[in-house]
């Protein structure tokens, strides 16, 4: 986190989000809440492979997230929820996300925003820039999002002594 906040533009900003996924025949469709009784419904498709890549998303704010999920839940039905902490840095146009992710862990996220018009490859030069000043090397990337993460970790866990996973 030192090494962020030297190069930081803005931040140190805290955030606590629960994203609740929901069942999409494309892409990604989850419910973001946080504080404050707000949240945001958010649609994304990405390739899950480790390293910089480019995501194509909407994002819609959203006054009554609770009734939003019954609804999305009975209509799509929901695949789970993904709860963790951020700290959010700004690094230029450069979003740096260091999260505690509930049953997974620490991780360091970048994201980088591009202008319209803009390749995805001189996103991915840019954010592949900022790994090297953060000394962050291609062997400590992951393919896939968190809640793939937290999908297979449950899946592969063995139950505790009442059954449950």
């Amino acid at each position: 986190m030192k090494r962020v906040a030297e190069l930081a533009d803005s931040g140190p900003e805290e955030l606590l989000q629960v994203d609740t996924f929901f069942n999409c025949p494309v892409g990604r469709l989850k419910l973001r809440t946080g504080g404050g009784g707000e949240g945001e419904l958010i649609f994304y498709q990405r390739a899950n492979q480790a390293g910089p890549k480019e995501s194509v998303y909407e994002r819609i704010p959203i006054s009554n997230p609770d009734n939003l999920r019954r609804t999305l839940s009975l209509a799509y039905g929901e695949r789970g929820c993904v709860r963790k902490r951020r700290i959010l840095f700004l690094i230029g146009r450069t979003r740096v996300h260091l999260d505690t992710v509930d049953q997974l862990g620490n991780f360091l996220e970048l994201e980088t925003v591009l202008a319209e018009g803009e390749t995805a490859a001189k996103g991915m030069a840019e954010a592949g820039k900022l790994m090297k000043e953060l000394g962050i090397c291609d062997d400590q990337l992951i393919e896939g999002a968190y809640f793939d993460l937290l999908e297979n970790k449950l899946h592969h866990q063995p139950p505790d002594e009442n059954g449950r996973i």
